[in-house]
Order: structure tokens, then C-alpha cells, then sequence
């Protein structure tokens, strides 16, 4: 009955052509899953191209020697985190065979670097000797790709919600491959940057799609899987990139390897369908129509010979009563505003937006610096990125054992601490990196929470609105972060101890948003500003389960709304409102309406005939 008088919903129609058969997972396993690997390389693999390998001044005259004499002869000793190491950015005065009082006398480079190329043949750092006085180039690039990343996820997620999701995703993988691809022949400094700024427009934009889609197409009991086989896919695809980079030491070979195997991807136009769901939504039904007899077919379910055209009257009358009561109602259209009006709202919207940006900054940040924490970085950047894959096999059912708010606080704490607590290991690089992994481990697992906890505090009217907000606003993080790790330079655990900072001051921040576990979504703001107003509480009653005082008549609750009576409330509806019929056919509607004593909200039953 409940069904019956809302909207349409494709998840009323997804057990009749499967909910997650032979079709939605092949396009899983083949489409969806590999579409989220480009923005998985495309987003870290500037780390190995504007990598800073060894390097100290050259001195022309000494060419001939050993490099170890070099050394010796030319670069005094600097002192950094307690362990003496040979300068990077300065030289004897005088260089000689042997060492006299003159060569206590220093001076900048004046011949340019010399670079160990035992790691990288090349990058752009020993392409343009991007060291010394301009070792913060390599940094401004990420800045940028960064600043890319947030223009694009603003301007593309209204181009997904426009044109749809199928034609956004191969319009992103355009610009990404022309873009890729460009930097790899990138003559200068400049050139190369605006290329990976191109780049960077895509980085979030084209995970969005394979997301969306995979969500979109199955039903709601498969959801969280789908989740997690994305998640799981995207964590691969970061282990994938350092086997590339291990194996791909030029930036330039680097820059094509991670973009050219993605031109394949356009074969996809053929197999990638439109979401059924998104056309329903914006009243194509024809063309949701092929995408569901295909669904069926394939899922192996057979559908009556009307089930269609019953189908399309229910879309053709809900379409046009919409359209009415948008007409009449002008019903109220929602800002960002919304979000801060009233005290609960704004208070937990403050919270999201806060832990979003934390988890962004800290994610992003804990990825960038896994190549710096010394040692094999290629070592540490396939741990950082393996270490992620166990936490989402116990993470699901911990959410629906402990809830939302108190795994979200658990992994921000226990990560944030692991990174606080590289203080006291800042010598012994081991610790150093198994407490990295940790941290690491910890934002992993709130980056998945966090997105569901606040799409079921978000009221409906505000949802998305409030998704992109706080979303927009963590975008910030992969700005910023770069330049903390830049002032690692100077004290190795420096970042680690900010993220540390941020993650803990997060966790304790959720603990003062409302458990949404089990809990009726807010619908209207009335809703979403009543919900969790007991947020102190540490223990909530569970309420998912609706139990209703009058009993729903036998006949009504078994009724299918597809397959025989479509019934759709109106109020204050006039008894003479037509009803849309389509010319082409030779099935009829007729309506009558029917005054319901008991709330006086008139009736509108649609009969197939």
C-alpha cells in the first residue's frame, strides 16, 4: 500500500528483471569496477614523475673521480633529523685534491646538480632541475592538480546530473587521456603543469560515474556490496600503480604507460548503458524501457505481455501529476542557506563539513607522503595501498553491529593517534612506517563511513545538497596538503603529527552527530532538524522496523503496484483532471475520483483496461 502511492521507483521495479543478476554483474565485474582505475593512476602517479632523487652540486672539475671523492672533496655535511647528510644545495668554495682551511667556505651550486639515477632514469625535477631554489615547483604542481580536482568535481557533477551518466563518463575520459597523454611530451615547466591542471579537472569527476552507476543499477539489499567491490577495486588499482611505477622509472614512458592503456575504455560506449534510473527521472521512459526488457532478458526473467504498458501508463500519470503540482504549488526550491537556517541543521552540517575535510586532506595526504617516509618508496607506496583492503572485510558488519558514529569515531582516533604517535619513533624508520600503515588503514575505513553517515543525516529536500557542500568544502583538503608535506622537509614526522592533529580532533567531532543506524531517514528540514537533537545520548532505540496501529488490509498489502491496480494520491485534486492517455495505443485509462472519509485527501485509482 505504502508503495502504491509514491512516485515510481526503479527499486519497485528491479525484482521483476533481477536485482542483481547476470547483467548487472558482468557489467559490474567488466565495466564499472576497471572504470575506476584512471583516476586511481591518474590522481598519484604525479608523485614518481616529479620525484627528487639524490642529488648535490656538480663540480666539472671533478667529473673524473669517483663519486664518493666527490663528495668527499666538493659538498660539505649538513645535519637533518640528528643524521649527518651530504648537502643538496651547496659547495666548497675551493675543491682540490685534498682539503684545506679555504674549504670551509661555502657556496650555492654555480654548475648546476648532479643526480643518482640508480631510482629514476628521469623526472621533471632532473629534467629541469627543479631543486634548491626551486624545489617547491613539484609541490605547486600538486597544489594545482588539486585546484583542478575542485573546479571539476563543481562544474562535472552538474554535467552528470544534465547530460547523464553514461555520456559524462566518456566526455571525463576524453579530457583525461588528451591530457595524459600531452604531458608526456611537455617540453618545459609550464607546459607540463597546465597539462596535469587538465588532468586534475577529471581526477574526482570520472570515479563519480562508475560509483553511480553501480549503486544505480541494483537493488537496495545488493547496495552495500557494490560499495564495497568499488572501494576494493579503487584500493587495487592503487597497488596496480606501484607495480607500474616500479616498473616505468621515465616520467615521460610513466605519463603514457598510466594513460594510454585507458583509450581501450572507450570500447565501453557499446556495453556501458544510460542509468534506467536517470532516465526515469528525467521522463525518458522509452529509452529506460529498452535498458529494463535488456535487464530482463539477460537476467533470465520473463515479463507479462502487458507488463510495459501498464508500466508506461503509471510513468505517463505520475509524469503529469507532478508536472500539476509543480505548476500549482510552485513548490519552494532549496539553497545552501537551507543547510544553516536552524540550530540542529546548522550544527551538524558545521560537524559533516568538518570531518569531510579532515578525512580528504588526511586520505590524499597519507597517499602523497608514503613516498617520503624514507627507504623504498615504490615499498611504501604498495603498502599504504595494500593496507586498505583488509579493513573492508570486517568494516560492513561493524557498521551494522556498533552503528555509524561510533565506527566513524573509532577509525579516525585509532588512525589519527598512529600518526601522532610517529613522535617517538621518528628514529627507528620501521615503526615509523607500520605506524603509518595504521593511520592509514584508520582514514581508510572512515572514508568509506563517512559518505553514508551523512547521506542519512542530510534531510531528502537538502541531500544532495548537502552532499556536494561538504563535498566541495573537502576538496579543499588536497590544496592545502601539499604544502604541509612540503614543511616535512625539515623534520620528517611534521605532516604525520598535523594529520594525526586532524583525524582525532575529527573522530571526537562525531561523536556529537545523532547514530543513523536503524533510523528513519529525514525527509523534510522540519525532519532534519528534529533528528538527533538527543545527540548526548550514547545508545539509540532502533525504530527501522514501522509498526502501524490500523491493519493493512490483506488485499492491499499483497497488491503489486506494476501488475494490477496503479493507484496514485493527489490532494485537493478537482474530480474533472484529465488523465493522460496515449493515442498510439490501444489500451485506455479511466479514472474516478474517491473521497476517503477518514483524512479527506482525494483518491485517483488508474485502471488498465
Amino acid at each position: 500500500l505504502l508503495r502504491s502511492r509514491r512516485a515510481m521507483d526503479l527499486d519497485e521495479i528491479l525484482p521483476d528483471v533481477g536485482e542483481f543478476g547476470a547483467y548487472q554483474q558482468l557489467l559490474l565485474y567488466f565495466v564499472l569496477l576497471p572504470a575506476v582505475l584512471p583516476c586511481a593512476f591518474h590522481a598519484y602517479s604525479q608523485l614518481f614523475m616529479a620525484a627528487r632523487p639524490e642529488h648535490w652540486c656538480r663540480v666539472p672539475a671533478l667529473e673524473h673521480l669517483d663519486t664518493t671523492v666527490v663528495k668527499n672533496l666538493s659538498i660539505p655535511v649538513v645535519w637533518r633529523d640528528g643524521t649527518p647528510l651530504y648537502s643538496h644545495c651547496l659547495m666548497y668554495n675551493n675543491h682540490s685534491t685534498s682539503r684545506g682551511v679555504d674549504n670551509a667556505s661555502t657556496m650555492p651550486c654555480v654548475y648546476g646538480w648532479t643526480f643518482d639515477h640508480t631510482k629514476y632514469a628521469t623526472t621533471v625535477v632532473t629534467e629541469w632541475d627543479l631543486v634548491c631554489q626551486k624545489d617547491y615547483y613539484s609541490t605547486l604542481a600538486l597544489v594545482l592538480l588539486g585546484v583542478g580536482g575542485l573546479i571539476g568535481n563543481y562544474i562535472f557533477g552538474y554535467l552528470q546530473d544534465s547530460v547523464g551518466r553514461m555520456p559524462s563518463f566518456f566526455i571525463y575520459l576524453a579530457i583525461e587521456c588528451f591530457f595524459g597523454i600531452a604531458s608526456a611530451f611537455a617540453q618545459d615547466y609550464v607546459t607540463w603543469t597546465v597539462t596535469r591542471v587538465g588532468v586534475g579537472f577529471t581526477v574526482p569527476a570520472i570515479l563519480a560515474t562508475p560509483y553511480v552507476l553501480a549503486i544505480e543499477l541494483v537493488g537496495p539489499s545488493r547496495r552495500t556490496l557494490v560499495v564495497i567491490l568499488s572501494n576494493i577495486a579503487y584500493s587495487l588499482g592503487l597497488v596496480a600503480l606501484s607495480a607500474v611505477v616500479y616498473l616505468v622509472r621515465d616520467w615521460r614512458q610513466l605519463a603514457l604507460a598510466t594513460t594510454v592503456p585507458f583509450l581501450s575504455f572507450f570500447l565501453y560506449w557499446w556495453v556501458l548503458p544510460e542509468s534506467p534510473r536517470w532516465l526515469l527521472a528525467r521522463g525518458r521512459f522509452e529509452e529506460a524501457e529498452k535498458i529494463l526488457k535488456k535487464m530482463a532478458r539477460v537476467n533470465g526473467k520473463s515479463l507479462p505481455a502487458n507488463y510495459m504498458v501498464q508500466l508506461k501508463r503509471r510513468f505517463q500519470v505520475e509524469h503529469y501529476m507532478q508536472r500539476r503540482k509543480l505548476e500549482a504549488a510552485k513548490t519552494r526550491q532549496y539553497g545552501v542557506l537551507d543547510l544553516f537556517r536552524t540550530p540542529n541543521m546548522r550544527r551538524k552540517t558545521l560537524i559533516i563539513t568538518f570531518i569531510w575535510f579532515t578525512n580528504t586532506s588526511v586520505y590524499v595526504g597519507l597517499s602523497y607522503y608514503a613516498p617520503a617516509l624514507g627507504g623504498d618508496e615504490f615499498l611504501n607506496f604498495f603498502l599504504a595501498s595494500a593496507v586498505e583492503l583488509p579493513t573492508y572485510i570486517v568494516l560492513w558488519p561493524a557498521m551494522e553491529y556498533w552503528g555509524r558514529r561510533w565506527i566513524l569515531c573509532i577509525c579516525m582516533v585509532v588512525g589519527g593517534l598512529a600518526c601522532l604517535a610517529t613522535f617517538l619513533s621518528q628514529t627507528n624508520a620501521t615503526w615509523t612506517l607500520v605506524l603509518y600503515c595504521v593511520g592509514k588503514m584508520g582514514i581508510s575505513s572512515s572514508y568509506v563511513v563517512l559518505p553514508l553517515m551523512a547521506s542519512e543525516l542530510y534531510p531528502t529536500v537538502v541531500r544532495g545538497l548537502g552532499m556536494s557542500t561538504s563535498g566541495v568544502v573537502g576538496m579543499l583538503g588536497p590544496v592545502f596538503i601539499p604544502l604541509v608535506n612540503y614543511m616535512g622537509e625539515d623534520m620528517l614526522v611534521l605532516p604525520l603529527i598535523v594529520m594525526g592533529a586532524l583525524l582525532v580532533a575529527g573522530g571526537g567531532c562525531s561523536l556529537l552527530l545523532p547514530e543513523t543506524a536503524n533510523m528513519h531517514l529525514p525527509q523534510s528540514l522540519e525532519d532534519g532538524e528534529n533528528f538527533g537533537k538527543e545527540w548526548l545520548t550514547c545508545c539509540h532505540k532502533k525504530v527501522g522496523i514501522i509498526t502501524l496501529d490500523e491493519e493493512i488490509p490483506k488485499n492491499l498489502a499483497d497488491e503489486s503496484p506494476i501488475k494490477s491496480l496503479l493507484t496514485v494520491t493527489m490532494k485537493d485534486t478537482p474530480a474533472s483532471t484529465p488523465v493522460v492517455t496515449d493515442a498510439t495505443s490501444s489500451t485506455d485509462v479511466t479514472s474516478e475520483s474517491v473521497l476517503s472519509s477518514t483524512n479527506h485527501e482525494q483518491m485517483m485509482r488508474v485502471t488498465v483496461v
